[in-house]
């Protein structure tokens, strides 16, 4: 039946072919393409089995639900995360895993710090008028919490009471220096004003310039001695009108943590045996591209869907969860994680490799299903990495595979989650698809996956467990390091792998690059880095901002702290 049915399939096309090559010359290519195009899907389709062709729909169930719009792009602590992490789970449930999360669930709740936020306990009175806070005023992001009670004036500036200041007096003569650091400016006011026993500093700008001051969310800067509070031209104008006149001013600025909390899903099967293979997929995505990690150069915020980031490689680990299952393989158990917060930086990898719900010392070894959707069909291009682990991925994997196209990268390092579980010494492997023109854009869609590619893929990894189900626990290699892709080049690097997660004030070293400047300085793993020569940094950004300022052969010193210590190294880049 199926070759009758094929035979009919062809005789059909070719018929179609020829009236279409005759009676339609200026449409030739394209019907041919579009005819080619049906019986190539087709004879795709011919070549899966029934069970294979289960596979493959479950694939597309899942991603078609994680990448919906109504998950909102799944980021990390959002209610689009939650509703992932509740499919998640009842797949979990639904294959028959043991739950091995927090207090007998799959979930590992983690925290994000999300930099600061004003307290709605915050408030500034003048005269009994009840500002209205972020319309008609706000603390700055380094102001001291603190709270004043005191009779005050514009004109006056006395001690003990509350200062006022027009910060039209620093922007009119620097308007046209184009390095000025209005910041940097208030600030060292403020300080001045402190010392001279002001108990508040007070802006407001009656200039025409624009000063873009606003409450940043993310400033790690060190805090003001007072409060600084920024008070809007319309406020000034309602509420200060009269400089000579005597103000009751009553404030209190109270600028708190801002977190959020995002959740591992954990899922084990326990085979009874001494080593457990950890097979892990991260499941969040961009959202509308809140955490500014978006490539899309639109105004409007869009869903970012994430279906081939990385929706394909939480439908492959469930599906994989259901083969292994199934399977005669029984000398490892099998852990199976789908990660949150690895789009802020392997927030949850590197929680559970900290918080690990199994015993670490019996990790056998890693595999990570990052962005495998998108395989494609001329090329069958596959990216291995972490292929320097273990000796035994040396022996094990071939680059002349029969199917695949496959590019081999031998650090245990780089973009994904990984990374979290080679930095404990336990060897990995990294599957990936490549990066396509719709990564990390809202145009990451379920319908441009590559289903019957997703389902080859992942028969690769299943055929590797087997091949190494009876190597016992594989031995672990260390490896070079590479660092995360980013858009920006540096002309420099000093050799360290930053800790996204860190949320004190510099740059916290996750690793040291082997033969690089960090090493052979003696900077060491879990040294936080806080300037480089004259510039002082809080965080990564601003420590990639200073990498820029410096040439290959500068001379320079690096200052970190070290625990309670603070050491300075001379570097040459």
């Amino acid at each position: 039946m199926r070759i009758n049915k094929f035979y009919t399939l062809f005789t059909t096309i070719g018929n179609l072919l020829i009236t279409f090559t005759t009676n339609n010359p200026k449409s030739n290519m394209k019907h041919l393409f579009y005819c080619l195009l049906f019986f190539t899907q087709f004879v795709t389709a011919q070549k899966l089995k029934k069970a294979d062709k289960i596979i493959v729909a479950n694939l597309q169930t899942h991603i078609s639900y994680l990448a919906d719009d109504k998950l909102e792009g799944r980021r990390t602590g959002s209610s689009g995360e939650k509703l992932a992490y509740e499919y998640i789970s009842n797949e979990f449930l639904k294959v028959g895993l043991s739950a091995r999360g927090d207090k007998g669930t799959f979930l590992q709740e983690f925290e994000v710090n999300d930099g600061k936020m004003i307290s709605p306990a915050s408030h500034l009175l003048i005269n009994s008028n009840d500002l209205v806070l972020n319309k008609e005023y706000f603390p700055l992001s380094f102001s001291k919490n603190s709270s004043v009670t005191a009779v005050a004036s514009i004109a006056l500036q006395e001690n003990g009471t509350p200062w006022f200041y027009d910060i039209k007096e620093l922007l009119e003569p620097n308007k046209n220096n184009p390095h000025y650091d209005l910041t940097d400016a208030i600030k060292t006011k403020a300080a001045n004003a402190a010392k001279k026993k002001a108990t508040a500093f007070l802006i407001y700008n009656t200039s025409d310039i624009k000063d873009e001051l606003q409450f940043d969310s993310k400033s790690k800067a060190e805090l003001s001695a007072i409060p600084i509070i920024y008070i809007t031209k319309a406020a000034k104008e309602k509420y200060l009108k009269d400089e000579t006149a005597s103000l009751d001013i009553q404030l209190k600025t109270e600028i708190v943590d801002k977190k959020r909390y995002g959740h591992n899903v954990i899922g084990y099967l326990d085979n009874n045996a001494a080593n457990t293979i950890i097979i892990g997929a991260h499941y969040d995505h961009l959202g509308y591209g809140e955490d500014h990690n978006s490539l899309y150069t639109g105004t409007t915020p869009q869903i970012h869907n994430g279906a081939d980031d990385n929706a394909s490689g939480t439908a492959a680990l469930i599906e994989l969860s259901k083969l292994l299952k199934a399977s005669k393989y029984k000398n490892n158990n099998y852990l199976f994680i789908c990660f949150s917060g690895e789009e802020l930086g392997l927030f949850g990898s590197k929680y559970f490799t900290d918080h690990p719900t199994i015993d670490f010392t019996k990790a056998n070894y890693m595999i990570n299903l990052d962005m495998v959707g998108r395989l494609n069909d001329s090329t069958h291009g596959l990216n291995i990495g972490g292929y320097g682990t273990s000796p035994v991925w040396g022996q094990t994997l071939s680059v002349n595979d029969k199917f695949f196209k496959i590019k081999f990268d031998s650090s245990g390092s780089g973009p994904s989650d990984h990374t979290s579980f080679y930095r404990k010494d336990i060897p990995v492997l990294f599957f990936f698809t490549g990066v396509h023109s719709d990564y990390h854009k809202p145009s990451d869609d379920a319908d441009k996956i590559n289903y019957n590619g997703e389902w080859m893929v992942l028969k690769y990894i299943y055929k590797l467990i087997e091949d190494v189900n009876n190597k016992g626990k594989l031995g672990f290699a260390k490896t070079r390091e590479t660092a995360s892709n980013s858009k920006t080049s540096f002309k420099v690097s000093l050799g360290i792998m930053p800790d996204y997660t860190f949320g004190g004030i510099g740059v916290k070293a996750d690793g040291i690059s082997e033969g690089k400047i960090a090493q052979k300085a003696g900077i060491k793993t879990g040294d936080v880095i806080v300037q480089l020569g004259d510039y002082k940094f809080t965080d990564v950004q601003t420590y990639m901002e200073t990498l820029n300022k410096f040439n290959k052969g500068d001379a320079t010193k690096v200052k970190v702290k070290r625990g309670r210590e603070e050491l300075v190294f001379d570097i040459v880049f």
